[in-house]
């Protein structure tokens, strides 16, 4: 019998918390979701600048749903702006950048485009892109690696609300 590539994979949970260390994001509930390519993150107040000859973007983001006044602010290397279709066939031109991002004892870059998800239960998408080769996703489960990032994510976000 040969063996099973799938034998190394964590199982995870359609939803999860991760972090995004590069982006002092120290931690964000995030859908998994097979039917996305790419990753989603919630960004707003979004600012392209040049900073030593690199194209840069600062942005802001609400990793929490209900806490509207804890703002984190981002700034990451640009890679590109590229057309994006949502899950309901709009499309829009979105900045991406490329970030690690940490799950369940792994961390690797990912792409990640940024969009507005202020509307929405998900602050991030983790797209099929990122879990390739990494997860197997169990659709009846969630939060497989844990839920100690959600208290560290409330405690961090208690010194940077606004007023």
């Amino acid at each position: 019998m040969p063996p099973d590539p799938d034998n190394d994979k964590i199982t995870i949970g359609w939803r999860e918390w991760m972090t995004l260390p590069d982006l002092e994001i120290p931690a964000i509930k995030a859908k998994i979701d097979t039917g996305a390519r790419t990753s989603t993150l919630h960004a707003f107040d979004i600012r392209e600048y040049e900073a030593r000859g690199r194209k840069m973007i600062r942005f802001n983001i609400r990793p929490l749903q209900r806490r509207k006044k804890l703002i984190l602010h981002c700034t990451a290397d640009l890679l590109e702006r590229r057309m994006v279709s949502d899950s309901g066939g709009h499309r829009e031109l979105r900045y991406v950048i490329r970030t690690p991002v940490a799950l369940g004892g792994k961390s690797w870059p990912i792409e990640i485009t940024l969009t507005d998800r202020d509307t929405l239960k998900f602050r991030m998408l983790l797209g099929r892109t990122a879990l390739r080769g990494r997860y197997l996703v169990d659709p009846e489960k969630s939060y497989l690696t844990g839920r100690s990032l959600a208290k560290t994510c409330r405690s961090e976000g208690n010194r940077k609300e606004i007023p």
